[in-house]
């Protein structure tokens, strides 16, 4: 492997991991950008390497880096908990592994404001399952993002617009001095630009509440 990093990224389709695509293939200490999807993410760059999978099945991945996890659903689309917890437990997990058996030694994970294993909520339940899950794989580093109602353009990435993220990003608006800085909606290139600026260096788990990542 050359001085330059090789990264892999899943969930790219998405608003907060087309992000990180873009930015990483903008990145010149960024050699190859390894993309895992289930349909092309119609981008062209000398730098991108798609990799069509299964998920349910992910082969061998070639050499790199870093792992960044952006593959997330809701439960409406789910349809149930097992499929919930299908896709943004398990799937992300199994990209994690796939990675450091490819030598990575860092990840970046998009996961929730209120993640936590022992929450009663189902949705922040499991996504504090997986943050557990990636921390025992023990990764040199593990930078973990907690962003609060992301903001972005679904429809130009050809997802569905939700009527709470348009509502609330209104509403934020008018009232946005009132809300403490956790609770704002955010960007979601701020939430890639964030996990950049800090996967590369990190030696531990570390902790971006969505605060943090606004100024990113």
């Amino acid at each position: 492997m050359t001085d330059q990093r090789h990264i892999a990224i899943a969930g790219a389709s998405g608003l907060v991991g087309h992000s990180i695509l873009l930015n990483a293939l903008d990145d010149p200490s960024i050699g190859e950008v390894h993309v895992l999807c289930r349909h092309p993410v119609k981008v062209s760059h000398p730098k991108l390497l798609e990799h069509q999978v299964d998920f349910q099945l992910i082969p061998p991945l070639p050499a790199i880096n870093e792992v960044y996890l952006a593959i997330g659903t809701t439960m409406h689309q789910a349809g149930s908990r097992a499929a919930f917890r299908a896709v943004d437990l398990a799937i992300n997990l199994a990209v994690a592994q796939a990675a450091i058996a490819a030598g990575a030694q860092r990840i970046g994970l998009v996961s929730a404001m209120a993640a936590n294993p022992k929450s009663p909520f189902f949705y922040n339940r499991v996504k504090g399952e997986l943050e557990a899950a990636l921390t025992d794989l023990s990764p040199q580093g593990l930078v973990i993002a907690r962003p609060s109602m992301l903001l972005g353009d679904r429809e130009a990435l050809g997802q569905l617009v939700r009527l709470s993220e348009t509502l609330t990003k209104y509403v934020s608006q008018a009232i946005k001095p009132l809300i403490p800085q956790n609770y704002r909606p955010i960007e979601a290139p701020k939430v890639a630009q964030a996990l950049l600026n800090h996967v590369p260096t990190a030696d531990r788990t570390i902790i971006l509440r969505s605060g943090e990542m606004q100024t990113a």
